[in-house]
């Protein structure tokens, strides 16, 4: 097996690109509630730091110079801490930490274990509290599962088998180390348990629970930290809803009896009991994404999924928990990923788009939007992507973002590109990844197959069980139409993706064995028995329920298992994986290049020793990139 380790030291300068305009990315925005300033992840040194200025400032300050990757982050109440979670070592498993704003008193308040993950949830109204979800995984991993192992564990059995389960902890934790942390609520094996919001009046906690798909809205009382109540919210990771401004009313992200996501309310009684749910707004065809409220308590914006493009909206709050008119707000850019309100009455929004890389946009009470001075500006050459839609082999609506490459206008060499999740959306935003492929001649199209989300709920649910083969299937029926359309050349495509498009890529060359002429797999699951051995605990809890229980479901997860199809595997691959991935453990990667070679199909595995599940670090990608374009023309190109 050829195996290629690769690791990357971080740049000091900040990125060009190619026409010399400044080409870093900046995200996750959080304001001063007491000022000008903004708090934001940035890469401008090759790795997402943590950075802070005012929009104006022509350039940022680095706030922690730590290597250590930056998720998220949010400012405090009183304007006196930072929080963000980061990734020490680029690994999975996640740390809250707390700064002040002028980058003193920096320290872990959650996940400092080395086989814990933890999570930043949100701050107390007064600025006292951090609450935070913290996982704890077992010590000790058990080997990989065999048929044997699997058998006699009677129905109604734990989840998953009790050596892989993880306990989730959600506490309040005092960022000045003043008091002990707070237990609020404590779940064994559960996997994606999220505090949400805190009331204004400091009663009420939001609690998202519940595995992919089956999501609950659960409130808390923290005088005696008794659950009130709980209602069913739809997927989003993790925001599915806020407590309003008088505390009276929670709004929830919910798509209960309906397809797509709106924005429903339920008043709260003074025991925590709720009345009846009703609807506030919604839009058809569009998921309610976002909904922030400035700090007045006056007005709201909502965000909404329309077909990938983010519509944008905001609205004076009435009493009890309405809204009034809604207005559209322009947008500089196809997608908001963040909206946070500023001290001066406006917002500012976090914003991705098709032509210029991710960054931060203020938005004045009542003004159109404005680029802060540290975003950076549009480059030259990059053109909008156009959205293909199809029919599957079984009549399921399809959709995909469709990217040419420059001066080609007939079919051509290209590639078909698998988002993650399996719940992700492809969206039209610019991905470096497309740029370095489309520099090549290689022209790409990202489609949404079944499972993915902004489609509606039937969609999203469409890849459950056996099911899952036919998510397989739309890869092939997408590579289909593109040859019928006249956009690909049929003895010139390849298939590329990461998580579970890295699955998906494994998948399809084993069913599939004649359409490809190249795959990349990158941090895929070949095997569903390894998968659960190796992967976290509350990973491998959430991950039962969507593809199947590691032990009652053995029988489908082995269908469902690239590896158990590995002799009809001809197409060359590649394998990309972070060593420090406990997401989807390196062994599944490995494991395939070892077979396929062992069968006399050409199989290399690219290994970064000092990365995870996500290639955090510029370096770490731009080397994918470059292996990536290598590996696809060279047998397809």
């Amino acid at each position: 097996m050829s195996t290629t380790s690769t690791s990357h030291p971080a740049t000091t300068a900040p990125p060009h690109g190619p026409d010399g305009l400044p080409d870093h990315a900046c995200r996750e925005a959080a304001a001063d509630p007491t000022g000008p300033a903004t708090v934001f992840v940035c890469d401008r040194h090759g790795t997402p730091q943590l950075w802070l200025a005012a929009p104006q400032d022509p350039e940022p300050r680095l706030l922690d110079p730590a290597p250590d990757p930056v998720v998220t982050a949010g400012w405090s109440p009183d304007g006196r801490w930072i929080a963000y979670t980061a990734a020490p070592g680029g690994g999975e498993h996640t740390v809250v930490r707390v700064i002040r704003p002028d980058g003193t008193g920096r320290h872990d308040i959650a996940g400092a274990g080395t086989l814990a993950a933890a999570h930043f949830g949100c701050w107390t109204p007064d600025g006292s509290a951090l609450a935070v979800t913290e996982a704890v995984a077992a010590e000790a991993f058990p080997p990989p599962a065999t048929p044997a192992d699997l058998g006699g564990v009677p129905a109604g059995a734990e989840t998953v088998p009790a050596a892989r389960q993880g306990v989730l902890v959600a506490s309040l934790v005092d960022p000045d180390g003043l008091r002990p942390a707070r237990r609020v609520a404590v779940e064994a094996g559960s996997a994606t348990l999220r505090v949400c919001d805190i009331s204004a009046d400091g009663r009420w906690m939001l609690l998202r629970r519940g595995p992919r798909g089956y999501r609950e809205a659960v409130v808390v009382d923290l005088r005696d930290g008794r659950e009130t109540c709980l209602l069913p919210a739809a997927d989003g990771d993790p925001w599915i809803g806020r407590f309003s401004p008088d505390s009276r009313t929670l709004w929830l992200r919910s798509d209960e009896d309906r397809e797509y996501a709106a924005l429903l309310a339920v008043r709260l009684r003074a025991d925590g009991s709720h009345g009846e749910l009703r609807s506030v707004t919604a839009r058809d065809g569009a998921d309610l994404e976002l909904l922030a409220v400035d700090r007045s308590a006056s007005r709201a914006v909502l965000a909404w999924n329309d077909r990938g493009r983010t519509v944008l909206q905001t609205a004076a709050l009435g009493a009890g928990g309405t809204l009034g008119p809604l207005r559209s707000v322009p947008l500089p850019h196809e997608v908001v990923t963040r909206a946070d309100p500023d001290a001066a009455g406006g917002w500012l929004l976090s914003v991705s788009g098709s032509v210029r890389q991710p960054g931060v946009w203020t938005v004045p009470a009542g003004g159109a939007p404005a680029r802060t001075a540290w975003t950076s500006p549009a480059p030259r050459g990059p053109v909008p992507p156009v959205l293909l839609e199809l029919q599957a082999r079984d009549g399921t609506p399809l959709a995909g973002w469709f990217h040419r490459a420059p001066g080609r206008s007939g079919p051509g060499p290209c590639v078909v590109h698998l988002h993650g999740g399996p719940e992700s959306q492809e969206r039209p935003v610019l991905e470096p990844l497309y740029q370095a492929l489309l520099a090549r001649g290689l022209q790409v199209f990202a489609p949404d197959v079944r499972g993915s989300s902004g489609h509606g709920r039937t969609f999203l649910g469409a890849d459950r069980g056996a099911a899952r083969l036919a998510a397989v299937d739309d890869v092939a029926d997408c590579a289909a139409h593109l040859v019928d359309a006249g956009l690909a050349d049929p003895g010139r495509l390849t298939v590329m993706g990461r998580s579970y498009g890295g699955y998906l890529v494994m998948s399809a060359l084993v069913r599939h064995p004649d359409l490809f002429r190249a795959g990349v797999a990158v941090c895929g699951m070949s095997d569903f028995a390894t998968f659960f051995a190796g992967t976290e605990p509350w990973i491998a809890e959430s991950a039962a329920v969507k593809y199947g229980h590691p032990v009652h479901d053995h029988d489908l997860l082995a269908l469902l298992s690239p590896m158990t199809h590995i002799d009809a595997l001809r197409t060359p691959v590649l394998a990309v994986h972070g060593a420090l991935d406990t997401n989807v453990p390196p062994g599944e990667s490995e494991q395939f290049v070892r077979a396929a070679r062992q069968r006399g199909v050409p199989a290399e595995l690219l290994l970064f020793p000092d990365e995870g599940h996500d290639l955090a670090r510029r370096a770490s990608r731009e080397h994918l990139y470059r292996a990536a374009g290598d590996w696809l023309t060279r047998w397809a190109g």
